[in-house]
């Protein structure tokens, strides 16, 4: 016999959950309607996920050729220090995104969290077009582009949270068996292609514009970096909430001190890992620029920039791969390449967003500490040192991965939600869950004179 528990994320919960009501009940008609939009919405919800993941990949990748730009353009002001600045200044501002709107995904609403992070990359991305300095000062810009770019940095680092959260969420409602390579595509997949597409774009525009009129071209660069969010706000203003949140969000009185002693292992595993591959993996992509541009002949900016696209397009069959093994081997035996779905799966809906955003909080600051320290390397123990760190902390990543990721496998993603419930409510927690006409109380009686309609999910027995 199945848990109540349980029965608050059944495909068929009207006839497991005795419902307290004042509200008509709903023609059959009216519910096929509604699911037939909800179907509709969760796959456009994947489509818009992956759009604006891509988006965030392109901003990420943008200043591999922009440092090289810069270096040109300013040899005297763009020294080693302005330029880890300026792209230390996105990486900065996503780890506030990841924890602000980690927050907000899951207190508030997904939708709400998708559309403020959207906005928010419109206008740092706008602001990073039109950048100047007072009278023309290249310190000014600089300044300008930092400030820029953290600001465009929150709303990418709170894309991470919340269009991971709501495409998990839709792929497990309509296409559970898949939702693992899915969701790889989906995530993994668009951030790194986002690598490939900033260098292409930034080749195109260098081929009609011409080396002559470097400044036109990167300002051309960031301001396509408009376009892409524009292009998903349209779909995330009429986006429906998963199933799954609207039975299973916790949005007053969030139990965090059980959230943790239930999840610190767990934590120490995606946030672990995720760490360690942001303090290689960003560093190596933000410089490329530098170094090819090092051993190229005369510097030519063009072939720079095609070394960077042959570089960026080599993960590419790397992800592909581990969407394709990630069901047969396991989360964990592919962890290096599906880090974002475990982080996604290891957690139950209420808190979905908030330990994404946190393990993707603390990735970044990894990111942080490798882009900081990677010229300082370079220049104290020499050219190749960096890459012998990066061996090393690949190696400890396995370790992280090995003792600390869990073994997930592609289950439903409501049964880990009742197993969640079933948990808060042994240990005393009390209150709401889902939100509107879903909503559940547990751990206590509805109080009477109410005319909203509440599910009462009884204790296990």
């Amino acid at each position: 016999m199945s848990s109540p528990l349980h029965a608050m994320y059944s495909r068929d919960d009207k006839k497991q959950i005795e419902v307290r009501t004042s509200v008509d009940v709903v023609p059959d008609l009216g519910k096929n309607a509604s699911t037939t939009a909800e179907k509709i919405s969760a796959y456009f919800t994947i489509a818009a996920a992956a759009l604006g993941l891509l988006s965030d990949g392109y901003q990420s990748y943008l200043m591999t050729a922009a440092n090289v730009i810069f270096e040109r353009l300013y040899p005297d002001d763009y020294t080693p220090t302005v330029a880890t600045r300026v792209s230390n200044a996105m990486l900065v501002g996503a780890l506030i995104g990841q924890l602000l709107i980690g927050l907000v995904c899951d207190r508030i609403g997904r939708k709400v969290a998708l559309v403020f992070t959207t906005l928010l990359i419109v206008l740092g991305a706008t602001l990073c077009t039109a950048a100047h300095g007072a009278h023309g000062s290249a310190k000014g810009l600089f300044w300008f582009l930092t400030f820029s770019r953290g600001l465009t940095g929150i709303g990418v680092g709170g894309e991470y949270p919340a269009a991971s959260a709501s495409a998990t969420e839709s792929a497990n409602e309509q296409m559970l068996s898949k939702r693992g390579p899915v969701f790889v595509m989906v995530t993994n997949f668009t951030l790194t292609f986002g690598g490939p597409l900033a260098s292409s774009v930034f080749l195109i525009v260098l081929s009609i514009v011409g080396e002559n009129h470097l400044s036109t071209v990167w300002r051309i660069c960031f301001g396509f970096g408009i376009f892409l969010p524009l292009g998903v706000l349209v779909f995330r203003l009429r986006m429906l909430s998963s199933e799954l949140y609207r039975k299973g969000a916790i949005k007053r009185r969030v139990p965090y001190q059980l959230v943790f002693k239930r999840h610190w292992k767990t934590l120490i595993g995606t946030s672990g890992a995720w760490f360690i591959f942001d303090f290689v993996a960003f560093p190596n992509a933000i410089f490329s620029g530098t170094i090819i541009s090092s051993v190229v002949h005369n510097g030519d900016i063009k072939k720079i920039a095609e070394w960077q696209l042959l570089l960026s397009s080599i993960t590419l069959p790397g992800v592909v791969i581990g969407a394709l093994l990630c069901n047969p081997l396991g989360r964990r035996n592919t962890a290096a390449g599906v880090i974002l779905l475990v982080s996604a799966e290891s957690y139950a809906t209420p808190i979905r967003g908030t330990c994404y955003g946190l393990s993707a909080a603390i990735a970044k600051v990894g990111a942080v500490i490798g882009v900081q320290a990677f010229a300082p390397i370079q220049k104290r123990l020499g050219a190749k040192w960096p890459f012998i760190i990066a061996a090393i902390a690949n190696f400890a990543g396995v370790l992280v991965t090995y003792f600390f990721v869990p073994h997930v496998t592609g289950a439903d993603l409501a049964d880990g939600d009742a197993r969640f419930m079933k948990y808060l409510e042994s240990n005393g927690w009390e209150g709401e869950v889902g939100e509107d006409e879903d909503r559940n109380l547990i751990g206590r009686e509805p109080s009477t004179g109410s005319g909203s309609a509440i599910n009462r999910v009884h204790p296990p027995n």
